[in-house]
């Protein structure tokens, strides 16, 4: 059995938000990682500050949103490495428009990168892990695939619904092969994109139906993968974790 040290972790869309914070967490575990991004020279400074802090860390060039970049990302996983252990989807776009007006190119654009990335990149892993029969799919959904969050995110909304039907079709076909595939769904997390499509309004109303009363921290999403990561995950696949500070499981609030 390997262990961690050996192990391969590809997350993409790694350079920022979720995903640094996700790569970082798997590196202290031990991992190396593959910091992908569509901008290698991002990817190449999260990775760099990831070596500095005595981890083992490389950048990779991935545009999810293009089949050909990610047949080309793999092979060169494949001939540098010659393995995947760990893949996290974590790469994706979301746009809020009214629903009687959100236009066809950016539905068409969110699936895209949103589902069919996810789908494509979880192929090309598990290629990889066949061979070793272990491996690891992870894919970050989001609540707002559980139900619906807010206006305008109907592209985003269901992407994510899909990429949980899509875990769930993954878990089946490849568990046999011990290869686990698993989603987790942040609820809303403090990054630069929330900061960008989060208004001060929406914030507000959103945390007021979260329990806890907070938006999340990219790190406790990172913890999650972590441990679906491990080997203390072998018997969990097919699953859905919310990470979301108890938005899932409350209803009307207040006294």
């Amino acid at each position: 059995m390997s262990s961690n040290s050996e192990r391969i972790a590809l997350v993409t869309g790694g350079a920022m938000g979720i995903g640094a914070a996700i790569a970082e967490q798997l590196a202290r575990d031990g991992m190396t990682v593959l910091v992908s991004d569509l901008k290698l020279e991002e990817a190449e400074k999260t990775a760099q500050r990831f070596r500095e802090a005595g981890h083992s860390a490389h950048p990779v060039e991935l545009d999810v949103g293009q089949p050909a970049s990610i047949n080309a990302a793999f092979e060169h996983i494949a001939t540098t490495f010659g393995r995947c252990d760990v893949v996290v989807n974590n790469a994706g776009i979301a746009k809020t428009f009214p629903f009687i007006e959100f236009p066809l190119d950016n539905w068409l654009a969110t699936l895209n990168i949103n589902l069919t990335g996810t789908l494509l990149c979880s192929q090309c892993a598990a290629r990889l892990m066949l061979p070793k029969r272990w491996g690891r799919i992870i894919n970050i959904a989001s609540v707002a695939g559980m139900r619906a969050v807010g206006k305008g995110r109907t592209a985003y909304g269901t992407s994510k619904a899909a990429v949980i039907g899509l875990t769930r079709q993954i878990a089946s076909e490849l568990a046999e092969q011990g290869i686990t595939a698993n989603a987790i769904a942040p609820g809303p997390v403090d990054t630069p994109m929330t900061e960008v499509l989060h208004s001060a309004d929406f914030k507000a109303a959103y945390t007021s139906a979260i329990p806890m009363k907070r938006y999340g921290r990219p790190e406790e999403i990172a913890a999650a993968v972590s441990f679906l990561a491990s080997e203390s995950a072998a018997y969990v696949t097919g699953t859905v974790i919310p990470v979301d500070g108890g938005f899932m499981s409350a209803g009307a609030l207040g006294t």
